[in-house]
């Protein structure tokens, strides 16, 4: 009997101590905490990440505009150099672009001390930097865009300088999106952004 009391007075203390834990608010937030923080983290981290790739696709959209609007008015007499050469006016446009670049404080991956680009073809030449990251800056003088006349009429071949550049992005997101999803890779590495213009000359 002494037994079975003890036994019941066990249970009752065991029944208690689950209802006050179950009424206990202080848990509950505890446990709602601990399931929403790797949420939170992912979604902060995330923010900022796609933000900063959102301004650097912006800076570098300003830097090739400002490339090709400096190479619409640049000479095109000279776009034959010796081989192993750019041309003056497409070095212009290289430099253009690497002090756009350095303004906006934008690692320049040693741009401003590269030697002359080679040429990759017709009148494109290709810029590729590497000191601490690698980007990757194309100047092509000789793109052709048709345009047709506003009366009408058959279209017009217009020469065009087009300005591009494929840049390094380092995201933070994938060291942190593996708390939600084990495994998980954001595979974008590059940004890339282009501008065109009418040569004037």
């Amino acid at each position: 009997m002494f037994r079975r009391n003890q036994l019941g007075e066990k249970l009752r203390s065991c029944a208690r101590l689950c209802r006050s834990l179950l009424c206990d608010t202080r848990a509950a937030a505890l446990m709602e905490f601990a399931v929403s923080l790797p949420l939170l983290v992912v979604l902060t981290v995330g923010i900022f990440d796609f933000g900063g790739a959102f301004n650097l696709k912006q800076e570098l959209n300003n830097a090739t505009r400002e490339g090709a609007r400096f190479a619409a008015n640049q000479p095109t007499n000279d776009l034959n150099p010796p081989p192993g050469t750019a041309p003056p006016s497409v070095d212009a446009v290289r430099y253009v672009v690497d002090a756009y670049l350095q303004t906006a404080h934008i690692n320049d991956c040693g741009l401003s001390g590269l030697g002359p680009g080679p040429q990759v073809g017709g009148l494109a030449w290709h810029y590729t930097p590497s000191v601490g990251c690698s980007l990757t800056l194309t100047i092509d003088r000789g793109v052709v865009v048709q345009e047709t006349p506003p009366g009408g009429g058959p279209p017009v071949n217009m020469m065009c300088t087009k300005v591009n550049i494929v840049y390094p992005y380092t995201w933070h997101f994938n060291s942190v999106i593996q708390l939600l999803v084990p495994g998980a890779s954001f595979a974008l590495t590059n940004i890339q952004t282009e501008s065109t213009a009418v040569n004037m000359n």
